[in-house]
């Protein structure tokens, strides 16, 4: 059933807007009597997709996991209208209610490339909007994960929307592509390491998908390119592949997410566009705007490429400076963190917060795209290589704090342990991708100490992760490298539990996220990362 006027969108929480046959907004807030007095059956279907979606993620956020097909959650048994149930449920899930904006091209069938961080919310994103869609991953163990529903990716609201999908049989995942309208390439970019120590673009993903999805590309199709390139990759990959067929289209559309948020950034950031013809541009958008509740714009396909390097080398040049501030004030008996917390009252003035180093596929690596174009990006490298260097600021702190301790009991690196707080590049997300928490640990390992890392999220880590005890059971420093909640909320029994397990009470906190007084009370040795101030 395809729903009249059909631009829909899912709103703030209860409240769905539309528009009427005279493109006129309509607002509803949403309550359960409303929608139960609501008689017009079209309407009725389409509000209850919308509030469905809503209620699948209000109790998965409340830990009830089962709000799939035949749910028999107590809270569906509120809402009584049967067609509202059903779609909640599961069962009419995008079977029947067409949400897609009336469309100029004529686009059913999507194939996405790459089933990771963007692209299974991508290709389920588009699916519970009812495109056909099939996922393809060369990782026949993600495939079969994601079939079976055993996700292992963290990210809030990602089952819902993958569940949503799979039982509206909109989607389907393999290893294989297929023949399809659309191609979305969502593969890796990595760097790779230089001769001289920079870093550059690795395209070996997209070229291998652009040469998977070859066989099945054929005239008018469209294929998009997701994954973070270097300015200039959108053309290179139109032109190989015009050696196949005489008309294809393709577009930039970088993703623009970060992980912990990434379903409701999909849908409310906006969108940079850029095609290597505006048809290309305007082909892409008439897929994204079907989700996408922020505005998109359409641009050409370098300039796509460039916004979305220059968002993350902004990032990371302001953190950069914060780490320089951070190794000024470690000198000079400031504590920078103070001295940020100040500077940032003036109105203009937005500091970020420095820390071991950054981390992410993002951030740490975007900016040697622009460097590897242009030996103009002076600043931008040096930014870089100051943050790719404070794991090793890290490390001669931990020598440093250490220095009379070791000489007191007569001790080398390889009588010495250290436990790792947090193996992951940010707080409370599974993601240990060029994590510094990696570097640290390298330093450290060569120079002898006994490493252990503990961390309540991370699943993959070069080295093995151990649970508390373990991990602090005779350790001689504590090293906090991660934000995570786990570790702010730290009690004063746990604290305790550690006093009685750990061999030498010293702590270095590289995020300021520790209650030092309370860490203090247990006789720990408390250092903040950046303070340089010997009356704290």
């Amino acid at each position: 059933m395809e729903v009249e006027n059909s631009n829909l969108k899912l709103g703030n929480k209860g409240d769905i807007k539309e528009l009427n046959e005279n493109n006129e907004v309509f607002s509803k807030n949403v309550s359960l009597n409303k929608i139960n007095n609501i008689n017009d059956s079209k309407r009725i279907e389409s509000l209850s997709y919308s509030m469905g979606i809503e209620e699948m993620e209000e109790l998965e956020n409340l830990g009830i996991e089962d709000v799939g097909v035949n749910s028999n959650v107590n809270e569906f048994k509120k809402i009584e209208n049967s067609v509202i149930r059903n779609v909640i449920s599961g069962t009419e899930l995008n079977s029947e209610i067409d949400l897609r904006p009336k469309q100029e091209f004529e686009i059913n069938d999507i194939c996405v490339v790459g089933l990771g961080y963007i692209g299974l919310p991508t290709a389920s994103m588009l699916a519970n909007y009812n495109y056909n869609v099939l996922g393809v991953d060369i990782d026949q163990n993600k495939v079969n994960q994601i079939k079976s529903g055993s996700l292992k990716i963290e990210e809030p609201g990602l089952s819902t929307i993958v569940k949503g999908a799979i039982n509206s049989k909109n989607l389907t995942v393999s290893t294989e592509p297929k023949p399809a309208d659309v191609f979305i390439i969502c593969v890796p970019t990595p760097a790779r390491t230089n001769i001289d120590g920079s870093k550059s673009c690795d395209l070996k993903y997209i070229n291998s998908a652009v040469e998977n999805i070859r066989p099945y590309v054929k005239d008018g199709n469209l294929i998009i390119i997701e994954s973070t390139i270097t300015p200039g990759t959108t053309e290179k990959v139109y032109k190989e592949l015009r050696k196949s067929v005489d008309e294809v289209y393709v577009a930039h559309c970088p993703e623009r997410v970060i992980p912990g948020r990434i379903i409701k950034e999909l849908s409310g950031n906006d969108r940079i566009i850029g095609g290597i013809n505006q048809k290309s541009a305007e082909m892409a958008k008439s897929i994204y705007k079907s989700f996408v509740e922020g505005n998109i714009y359409t641009t050409n396909s370098k300039t796509a490429e460039m916004v979305k390097l220059m968002e993350n080398t902004y990032r990371d040049i302001n953190i950069a400076l914060a780490n320089e501030f951070s190794k000024i004030c470690d000198e000079i008996g400031v504590n920078v963190w103070e001295a940020i917390n100040i500077a940032n009252k003036h109105p203009r003035v937005n500091i970020l917060n420095p820390g071991p180093g950054v981390g992410g596929h993002c951030i740490s690596i975007d900016p040697w795209f622009i460097v590897e174009v242009s030996d103009n990006a002076k600043f931008i490298k040096s930014a870089r290589e100051l943050n790719d260097n404070m794991p090793n600021f890290v490390f001669k702190k931990v020598e440093d704090e250490l220095k009379d301790y070791k000489e007191e009991f007569n001790l080398s690196t390889k009588d010495m342990k250290i436990c790792i707080f947090g193996a992951t590049y940010k707080g409370n997300v599974e993601d240990t991708r060029e994590s510094p928490s990696e570097k640290v640990a390298d330093l450290l390992i060569d120079a002898g100490y006994k490493v252990m890392t503990y961390d309540p999220h991370a699943e993959l880590f070069k080295y093995p992760l151990y649970d508390l005890e373990t991990c602090v059971l005779n350790a001689d420093c504590i090293l906090v490298l991660t934000d995570h909640d786990v570790f702010k909320e730290t009690t004063a029994e746990k604290i305790e539990f550690m006093e009685s397990k750990i061999r030498n009470k010293h702590i270095i906190d590289t995020k300021n996220i520790l209650n030092q007084e309370l860490w203090e009370k247990f006789g720990f040795k408390y250092k903040l990362l950046g303070n340089g101030r010997l009356d704290e």
